[in-house]
């Protein structure tokens, strides 16, 4: 029997001998190799905390002490030790275990987190709420959280507590997703290689006491720089130094590739292909190259995201027009403000639910001002595996509610392209949201061509016998499921394409000629664009009644993104039954249906 298959809680661990920790160690990753070789998921940066994991739980008494790990990368080793073992092999699927931490999982997850930067805030918190308690709170952060703003703000406050039961443990493998940027990050691996305590400017001058760099691979001394952070009464920061995709070659020489891979082969790192049509992020990417050719005033902006916003090749065309300021969204959108007012035409590409980060900068620096700046809304609408904490669902109704602010909604690849067209041409701010999903097979040749700017097209008339009762209005690529739906009722179908402005025209002409408007958007019902239907529809004094299909007022937990939408009423199926059902309950109104 193994030493791991022995533990079922950090009690287990701290039962045994110190010479036996590294063994626990090894046959975690071993696990690791095969779970996530069989799964998929954050995979390199789990690798390289399993002995910092170890001595973490050795250690420290959770979960009374509280263990708060940043962004939630790192946190596979931590959750095999906490009795999630067995849970594993549903890692990331619907009704299966979280990927991130989360604290309806388990008590040893003290604080929730897929965002980064915000380990240390909330430790501050929990230490100040425990100072009369014989415990501590001890924030991880790591994969590049420390860029984030919030962290610098964390770490300023921390500083000035001169007595707070408060660990920091920079985890410093040189990266995020991609290769760690910023003079931050110079400045920690210019300290690489040497030990000191209250040595480092940066942090002594925040208040702060300074330990490390040491060894996140060397259990020993892990051991003793924990043991002695725990009679520290002051704050303080332990720089460890670890290496991303620890013990698995493949992983080491491209953490960037293995950070959250597909099933993989364990012989031969091969990465299982997940299809061969493209997604709407590799649509964005080949449009920014081939409208930078045009257009030497377009920069591209990426919070960290060069490989999941497809910005790979832009930076290799184009690197002096390729920004990656880090974990850093109100920045990313503050310097596009900036590169705005001189004239450039800034494109941000950011995930739907990082932007929430940069709302402020938003509203005050870009759309108060009209700067032409373009957002590349990407995953918006449900995100998959990694679940609530990455729900792309509030940017639509985020969005219209800020004057000046254009939005539109692509319904395949085509239209993605040319809505890209229209918001670089256009004068103010734009976004185009678009899905984590695949779109069609077809590769779009390089065009110019815009659409009509806040107009809507019909894409199907119902048919000639006066069945002219329902009418879907689709905002995105759920256009797809309401075609197919509307064929089964003889429905008019409106790909509206703006869900701001909205075509206000097409809208009142479709609703008069209709007896029901059913308004259908991967994205949160609760003002979003069917409640800007609903609300034109009913301020010009019209009863035809609109029924909203999108996303219910609620978190969407992870799971593949196709069996959530119809968990949601999303599918074909669902969105016929909802139609049918709401016609049962308020009017007769589909005899043959």
């Amino acid at each position: 029997m193994s030493l791991l298959d022995s533990i079922d809680s950090p009690s287990g661990l701290r039962g045994l001998g110190e010479s036996e920790l590294q063994r626990v160690a090894d046959e975690i990753r071993a696990f690791l190799l095969e779970s996530v070789s069989a799964t998929g998921g954050h995979f390199a940066s789990s690798l390289g905390v399993v002995e910092l994991t170890v001595a973490l739980h050795y250690v420290f008494d959770t979960p009374n002490d509280r263990l708060v790990w940043d962004v939630g990368h790192q946190s596979y080793p931590h959750k095999i030790l906490t009795g999630r073992k067995a849970g594993m092999a549903s890692v990331r699927k619907v009704g299966g275990m979280a990927g991130f931490p989360t604290r309806e999982e388990s008590p040893y997850d003290a604080f929730g987190g897929g965002h980064a930067g915000t380990s240390i805030s909330a430790a501050v918190g929990m230490a100040l709420a425990m100072r009369d308690r014989d415990t501590r709170a001890v924030a991880i952060i790591g994969d590049g959280a420390l860029s984030a703003g919030m962290a610098y703000e964390a770490l300023n406050h921390a500083g000035s507590c001169k007595a707070l039961p408060l660990t920091i443990i920079l985890n410093d493998n040189g990266m995020s997703i991609s290769p760690a940027v910023g003079g931050l990050n110079d400045h920690l691996q210019s300290l690489t290689g040497r030990w000191q305590d209250k040595q480092s400017s940066l942090f002594e001058a925040l208040g702060l006491v300074y330990i490390g760099p040491i060894d996140g691979h060397d259990i020993p001394t892990l051991l003793a720089v924990l043991r002695d952070a725990k009679t520290r009464i002051r704050p303080h920061v332990i720089h460890v130094v670890t290496q991303k995709g620890r013990g698995y070659e493949p992983a080491e020489l491209d953490p960037v590739a293995y950070h959250g891979p597909s099933p993989f082969s364990l012989s031969d790192g091969l990465i299982a292909s997940t299809g061969g049509k493209r997604t709407y992020s590799q649509v964005f990417g080949q449009w920014l190259c081939e409208s930078a050719a045009k257009d030497d005033r377009i920069f591209g902006i990426t919070p960290a995201m060069r490989e999941g916003s497809c910005l790979v090749e832009f930076e290799q065309q184009y690197p002096d027009r390729y920004i990656d300021v880090g974990i850093a969204e109100q920045h990313a959108v503050t310097v596009a403000a900036g590169l705005a007012a001189e004239g450039m035409r800034p494109v941000v590409a950011i995930y739907s639910t990082f932007l929430q980060r940069g709302y402020d900068q938003l509203i005050h620096d870009v759309a108060l001002q009209e700067l032409p700046v373009l957002f590349a809304v990407d995953r918006a609408g449900i995100a998959g595996g990694d679940g609530a904490t990455h729900l792309g669902a509030f940017d639509i109704a985020a969005l219209r509610c800020v004057p000046n602010m254009v939005v539109m909604t692509p319904s395949d690849e085509h239209e993605c392209y040319l809505m890209l067209n229209t918001a670089l041409a256009y004068p103010g701010p734009c976004a185009v949201r678009y899905p984590r999903a695949k779109t069609g097979s077809e590769i779009i040749g390089h065009t110019n061509e815009t659409l009509p700017f806040g107009k809507g097209i019909v894409r199907r008339s119902a048919g000639e016998h006066g069945e002219q009762r329902v009418a879907f209005l689709a905002f995105g690529p759920l256009l797809s499921v309401a075609m197919e739906a509307a064929q089964e009722i003889d429905a008019t179908i409106v790909d509206m394409r703006f869900a701001k402005p909205l075509d206000e025209d097409l809208l009142m002409t479709v609703a008069r000629a209709h007896d029901l408007i059913v308004t259908i958007e991967e994205g949160t019902v609760t003002g979003g664009a069917g409640a800007a239907c609903a609300e034109h529809i009913a301020a010009e004094g019209l009863a035809v009644p609109v029924l909203r299909l999108g996303l219910p007022d609620e978190f969407i937990r992870h799971g593949d993104r196709s069996r959530l939408l119809e968990l949601n009423g999303l599918d074909v199926a669902g969105v016929l039954e909802t139609v049918r059902a709401f016609t049962g309950r308020h009017f007769d109104l589909l005899d043959a249906v």
